[in-house]
């Protein structure tokens, strides 16, 4: 039985990607990891994530290029902010029986992809605080808790798309079809109020096709969170602490990485795992010179 993690990149999130892998191989030097191109904008990065982590290209880029372009004919053009990020749904139909897909504004602290052993009594598995946090926020509109398309126990089952996992076969191509052509017939069953793309897509697939999920942070006491908007969570060497319980990632969904984001230097520190970390230079901007300055500055030209 094939394992493994899937990304999804493009050059644009370099900087982003290498840091993630980073991490994933710091715990883990052995899983699989396959990049899944955003666009065709992916050589470079791809080349480097192999020298530096094995990581592979999606092996059927044809069957990727199908799918998007029947993304492309089952929407209509200004249904979906950035169409492209619905590739990630390809995962179900790649090379991994079971598989984590993680956006790429994550680091990890553990050997993340442990938590595929959950998949032996799941079809789906999350590990986030969503739904008691912006709960149908950036999903779905309070419509359809109104028309109950879903059940309060459906609804308590919202998650976040950048970290999630599950088994290949667990949906057909023809169901995954199916239910992107219902959501492109109900446009007000969703919450596209903060541009997200995938997010309120993949919610509704899920709920509707998987019965057997588990989100890991409904445990017995709750586990740790994992959003870089937290600002309580503690650093201890290279991890990060939510009280005594240490975060298995870190996820930066919603906030610019960029220097001044939460917990910054720890991204650095994975980010340059591998390879010195280069000097910052200071960009000073000059001063603006006023009109009066000006005439001064000519005038002492002249003597």
């Amino acid at each position: 039985m094939a394992r493994g993690i899937y990304i999804v990149a493009n050059e644009k999130v370099s900087e982003n990607a290498i840091a993630l892998l980073n991490s994933i191989r710091y715990y883990d030097p052995d899983i699989s990891v396959y990049l899944i191109p955003f666009n065709d904008n992916y050589q470079n990065l791809a080349a480097t994530l192999n020298r530096l982590h094995n990581v592979q290209i999606f092996p059927d880029l044809d069957f990727l290029n199908q799918f998007t372009q029947k993304i492309a004919e089952i929407f209509e053009r200004d249904f979906l902010a950035l169409p492209n990020k619905m590739r990630k749904l390809v995962a179900w139909f790649g090379p991994l029986d079971e598989f984590l897909y993680i956006d790429t504004d994550i680091i990890v602290f553990e050997k993340i992809a442990k938590i595929l052993d959950y998949l032996s009594e799941y079809g789906f598995i999350c590990n986030d605080y969503h739904h008691a946090g912006r709960g149908l926020q950036d999903i779905f509109s309070p419509l359809v808790r109104e028309e109950k398309i879903f059940t309060e126990a459906q609804l308590s089952d919202v998650f976040n798309s950048g970290f999630w996992a599950s088994k290949k076969g667990t949906i057909t191509l023809e169901r995954m079809y199916e239910l992107l052509r219902e959501c492109s017939q109900h446009r007000e069953y969703f919450d596209f109020s903060s541009q997200v793309t995938d997010q309120p897509i993949l919610n509704y697939i899920v709920l509707n096709s998987i019965p057997k999920r588990f989100n890991l942070v409904k445990i017995p006491g709750g586990g740790p969170g994992s959003w870089a908007g937290s600002k309580h969570f503690q650093q201890k060497d290279i991890v990060l602490y939510d009280g005594e319980k240490k975060l298995q990632y870190l996820h930066w969904a919603g906030i610019p990485m960029k220097p001044g984001a939460p917990y910054r230097g720890l991204w650095e520190y994975y980010r340059y795992l591998n390879e010195p970390k280069p000097t910052e230079t200071s960009t000073v901007e000059p001063k603006k010179i006023t009109f009066w300055q000006r005439i001064i500055n000519k005038t002492k030209s002249l003597f």
